[in-house]
């Protein structure tokens, strides 16, 4: 298991963002992503469908790679299916908002702490719960700032226009006075730019895809797992349930290190994953 991959998912391309943290920690294990673009957007879904969709993925990658570690690198994912997936699987799963949380609660001065995520990030509320939980007496207000997961799946990163959606996106903010923000969907990091201009420079930017690379790297070495062959920023490699074309353009301007072009992956497939672990559970 030792050399085996890593594994990552997201709705879309924004966990590119967790990957390029772990490409930069890891250089030398191997990783494997799953962008489930097809049904994207999650955020408007039910719990239970992303948590489906979650299981779906995750049995996909353990059984095509023999995957020894999983990482929902999707806010909203983490939120519907990481309690249920690490009593599912034998092998250790992260997700993003533990390690988000823990980062805000350290970078806050004030202690008034913005999230911004999708509908079902914010609904879950398990930001508020995470950062309270560590910290009771900071103050979390949250929003859903859907809009901003179009741009970023549309590589509209720096234009006027993107820096004009972001501002009024984040314009509830205004009288908020809060001194942290967390970016709670992975997508977002991507538009730091925008964000940082909107809220100003006295607002500190909260990545959780950095923690949640820390936290990786951490749980590797406790488990004495680390990739061992000593070879540097293996290929990643990558799957699409949408356009591989259009994932590869996004993938090969925010990734550094070298990336495989994407395979398309049928949601049949994928459905057929989560059919033939359920059978293999059975049996055993």
């Amino acid at each position: 298991m030792q050399n085996h991959p890593i594994g990552l998912m997201d709705s879309g391309v924004g966990g590119l963002t967790v990957l390029r943290e772990i490409q930069r920690l890891l250089p030398t294990e191997e990783t494997v992503y799953l962008g489930d673009q097809g049904r994207l957007p999650y955020g408007p879904r039910s719990p239970q469908e992303v948590a489906q969709f979650t299981q779906q993925i995750e049995a996909f990658l353990e059984r095509r790679h023999q995957i020894k570690l999983f990482v929902i690198a999707c806010n909203t994912a983490t939120a519907a299916a990481l309690p249920a997936l690490r009593q599912r699987v034998k092998i250790p799963v992260v997700g993003v908002i533990v390690p988000g949380a823990r980062s805000a609660v350290q970078a806050t001065r004030r202690h008034r702490i913005g999230v911004i995520a999708t509908q079902g990030t914010v609904k879950s509320d398990q930001y508020r719960h995470q950062i309270q939980a560590l910290a009771p007496g900071d103050t979390v207000v949250s929003l859903a700032t859907p809009d901003f997961v179009k741009l970023v799946e549309h590589n509209d990163l720096t234009s006027p226009q993107a820096f004009a959606a972001v501002a009024r996106g984040l314009a509830p903010f205004k009288h908020q006075d809060i001194d942290t923000l967390v970016m709670g969907c992975t997508h977002f990091p991507l538009l730091r730019a925008a964000i940082q201009a909107a809220l100003g420079p006295d607002v500190t930017l909260v990545d959780p895809g950095t923690a949640t690379a820390e936290m990786v790297t951490a749980l590797l070495d406790y488990a004495g797992q680390a990739n061992d062959t000593g070879v540097l920023h293996p290929a990643t490699v990558t799957y699409t349930t949408g356009d591989p074309a259009q994932f590869d353009t996004l993938a090969q301007a925010w990734l550094t290190a070298p990336v495989l072009p994407a395979q398309p992956v049928s949601l049949a497939t994928l459905e057929q994953a989560t059919l033939e672990e359920s059978s293999s559970w059975k049996k055993s």
